[in-house]
């Protein structure tokens, strides 16, 4: 599936594997993976540690296909290409998302809502990710990147990046006042975006964290306080990256008539009853649900003109289980990314 030009594969790679929920991930040298006809193997670079991953790690998301690579932050050059690969060739820089595959034919799909695909499948969940020294990943679903993100800077945009652009493109054009809640990779990427646009950001961390609010104003947001506070004015949008579903009708007592509350994370705890005065006044609350292409294209468009720069916080490949855990304590500044050794 190469050609003669490109260099020799070595026939085995490193992998930190999920066994089973609950478990530590364990360090594995395995055979080296063969792309399927419309697939390319991928020499990871970096691959960002995702708080879906701690999600699948410790069971919250459920049915994972075990044993499992983790992973869906991937930076990577093609090193080898299937037999039907059109667009990409070896030495080809690439980013690698969640939505790693769609069927393309649902009523989902042929509206244009590919994250909805009913036969959908996604990096380091239903197929093998990139905490790995190689990869595959479908050619479409592979992202093109701006050289500038050849490296673990690059790794945050390929989930907390696109989630949190997608949650903001679900915000109206016209909101002003934009509130950020949880204020970790996602949100410090878009931060940036929203600042770059013209807007205020209002950032809302985790209690006593003043690390994180500092890190905020840094950004620039105009604002950073405690969740449980109330803004100094009303939001028109408010986008929640913590999986704690008490904040929800937090939100909705901060968002001003007409104001839309976007939960941007793939799990979210139990959300408590609340008066139905605070949804009155025709306030929204809806989901996002993975990502499109069309979001990511979007994304690595805009993020070179802020520019778009991440705060890492870099671990060697076999370090994946700290920095798991790191996430998991709130110990993470800005976001974990798992980065490859130079040779295997």
């Amino acid at each position: 599936m190469t050609s003669h030009s490109q260099p020799q594969l070595p026939d085995t790679m490193l992998a930190m594997i999920l066994e089973a929920p609950g478990k530590p991930l364990v360090l594995k040298n395995l055979p080296m993976p063969v792309p399927a006809a419309e697939q390319v193997l991928i020499k990871v670079i970096a691959c960002g540690v995702c708080r879906t991953d701690l999600h699948i790690v410790d069971g919250e998301l459920q049915y994972p296909h075990l044993p499992l690579i983790p992973g869906h932050e991937i930076i990577g050059v093609v090193a080898a290409k299937g037999a039907a690969v059109q667009h990409l060739e070896a030495g080809d820089l690439v980013g690698v998302p969640w939505l790693a595959y769609t069927c393309g034919t649902c009523k989902y799909c042929l509206s244009g809502r590919e994250n909805l695909c009913e036969h959908a499948l996604f990096t380091g969940y239903t197929v093998n990710g990139g905490y790995a020294t190689f990869t595959t990943a479908w050619e479409q679903y592979c992202l093109p990147l701006p050289g500038m993100y050849a490296n673990a800077s690059g790794a945050p945009l390929l989930c907390a990046g696109l989630i949190g652009y997608r949650s903001y493109r679900m915000a109206p054009s016209d909101a002003r006042h934009i509130g950020m809640y949880g204020f970790g990779a996602a949100a410090h990427i878009l931060t940036q975006i929203a600042v770059y646009q013209g807007k205020e950001v209002y950032a809302f961390t985790r209690s006593g964290d003043q690390r994180a609010q500092e890190f905020a104003l840094r950004l620039g947001a105009v604002w950073a306080g405690d969740s449980r506070e109330q803004p100094p004015v009303p939001l028109d949008a408010a986008i929640i990256f913590a999986p704690d579903g008490r904040l929800i009708p937090k939100a909705l007592s901060d968002v001003d008539r007409g104001g839309v509350v976007i939960c941007g994370g793939i799990h979210m705890s139990a959300i408590p009853s609340f008066a139905y005065s605070l949804l009155w006044e025709e306030r929204v609350v809806r989901s996002v649900a993975n990502l499109t292409r069309e979001d990511g294209n979007l994304l690595l468009q805009q993020a070179p003109l802020v520019p778009v720069k991440t705060t890492t916080q870099v671990f060697e490949l076999h370090q994946a289980n700290e920095a798991l855990q790191m996430l998991r304590s709130g110990e993470v500044h800005g976001a974990a990314v798992l980065v490859m050794p130079l040779e295997e």
